[in-house]
């Protein structure tokens, strides 16, 4: 299964005490590095909410906020101090009949006074319930779009992983008659110095060109690596490492291959398959 590890997910629900959102942002990174921005109410989630991304994701720079919107209390939810009203109410008349020109004291004016009026604390735990539930269902979202994300990818190898099989078959079928092309040249300089021809000299001169120019090794570990990069993309698990690590093992035998070159169109073949390996390399740096 091919993952990006860039992806947006973003979830909302609501209650009673307001609504609360999650949004969740993926971009590549060599490892896991979760950042959380939470509610104050909420921070206490965070251990778990780590706990289930390690399940979930193998690796990516992931920015997860949440925010939470309270409905404005009700006029139900707020209290007022009966006691402390009274003892204001019971001064203010004692002051009162002490002045010449006694003022009124009213009700908003009582209620103005700190302490008369409180508001009921709320009780939040419902939220964090809510929380979890959102969180947990954020993240299977964000799956899901990572592996849309990747499986749109999925063409872009499978067609650079025929061309180059492609070009390895060329190369195989053209070694014999470049070898051939190399014996009829050394023959022609031997012959061109006039020198007696040897023939154990010769034949020692083509098995050292041979050897040189021998790029079946480097042609067998191409279509081996070719092979397992394709096996790779239908696994299940994490597989951006892997496939970082086969793309340097591709760019490896393509470099021994243009350098062993004896033909130009083995040179073109060499660069052709480091411009299909870089390719391929610049789209596995997002895959998780």
């Amino acid at each position: 299964m091919i993952r990006s590890m860039t992806a947006f997910a973003r979830q909302d629900t609501q209650g009673e005490w307001g609504t609360l959102t999650c949004e969740i942002r993926t971009v590549n990174h060599r490892y896991l590095e979760p950042s959380f921005r939470l509610p104050d109410v909420l921070r206490e989630l965070e251990n778990s909410f780590r706990d289930q991304l390690r399940k979930q994701l193998g690796r990516g720079k992931v920015d997860i906020g949440m925010r939470l919107q309270l409905f404005e209390t009700s006029a139900q939810s707020l209290l007022v101090n009966e006691e402390l009203a009274e003892a204001l109410n019971n001064a203010a008349n004692q002051v009162n009949r002490i002045l010449d020109n006694p003022a009124h004291i009213n009700a908003l004016d009582i209620l103005r006074w700190p302490g008369v009026l409180e508001s009921k604390e709320r009780d939040l735990e419902p939220v964090k319930a809510v929380a979890a539930e959102l969180f947990e269902r954020t993240v299977r979202e964000l799956v899901i779009v990572r592996e849309r994300e990747g499986e749109r990818l999925r063409p872009l190898f499978d067609d650079r992983l025929t061309a180059m099989t492609h070009h390895v078959s060329m190369v195989r079928e053209w070694m014999p008659e470049l070898l051939k092309r190399q014996e009829d040249q050394l023959r022609e300089r031997f012959e061109a110095a006039r020198v007696e021809l040897d023939v154990d000299r010769l034949s020692q001169e083509m098995v050292m060109v041979a050897q040189k120019a021998d790029v079946a090794e480097e042609l067998d570990r191409l279509d081996a690596h070719v092979s397992e990069v394709s096996a790779t993309l239908t696994r299940d698990d994490a597989i951006g490492r892997r496939l970082d690590f086969l793309m340097q093992e591709l760019n490896r035998e393509a470099n021994t291959l243009s350098s062993k070159s004896i033909d130009a169109r083995v040179t073109r073949v060499a660069v052709d398959l480091k411009v299909l390996i870089e390719q391929m390399r610049e789209q596995v740096q997002n895959l998780e």
